[in-house]
């Protein structure tokens, strides 16, 4: 049986995730409200090529092992460190694909970065920020073959929950669960 995140800190502790983990925080959890259903998500991996479909909630409870599979398949593709990914994150991405109205796979540019990628990454690029909130677990690079930049841009804004950054020449859109901003 798959073991189900409960809302609780102790359930989360239980689950062996801490608050070094990365950016999960237990207040997140707390704050769900209990509805009935389900989100599912489809991620493609530009650069591993690894695909998942995964529902990872259901019925106001976050999947612990559906929580896994998309903490591999967002880990950093240089170094192979994962980290546990913000649960407002994966709402976010959830919710922006609902909003424009694409149920093909996202694909994913970048998830997590360990410290040592994203310094290396800063040092060859401007646009790579030395304190990005990839390296949380709080930020994802993406598009959705369908639906165009200036969309997902625009809609990303719309919902005012994060940052969001726009890469044309990278093809790419940049959101994290971070204080709201945009560039």
């Amino acid at each position: 049986m798959t073991k189900i995140f409960d809302g609780t800190r102790r359930r989360f502790l239980e689950l062996g995730i801490t608050a070094a983990a990365c950016s999960m925080a237990t207040p997140a959890l707390a704050a769900i409200p209990r509805f009935k259903g389900v989100r599912a998500i489809s991620m493609h991996n530009l650069h591993t090529d690894e695909k998942l479909h995964v529902t990872y909630w259901k019925d106001g409870k976050y999947d612990r092992a559906a929580w896994a599979k998309i903490n591999h398949i967002l880990r950093d593709h240089y170094s192979g460190d994962s980290c546990a990914m913000n649960l407002r994150l994966m709402d976010l991405l959830y919710d922006l694909q609902r909003q424009v109205n694409n149920d093909k796979p996202v694909e994913i540019i970048s998830g997590y970065r360990s410290p040592k990628t994203n310094m290396m990454l800063a040092r060859a690029s401007d646009g790579v920020a030395k304190n990005s909130y990839h390296t949380r677990g709080m930020a994802m690079d993406i598009r959705m073959n369908g639906t165009s930049l200036p969309k997902i841009h625009n809609t990303a804004l719309k919902m005012r929950r994060g940052g969001v950054g726009y890469y044309p020449d990278s093809q790419f859109v940049h959101i994290d669960v971070g204080p709201m901003r945009m560039w």
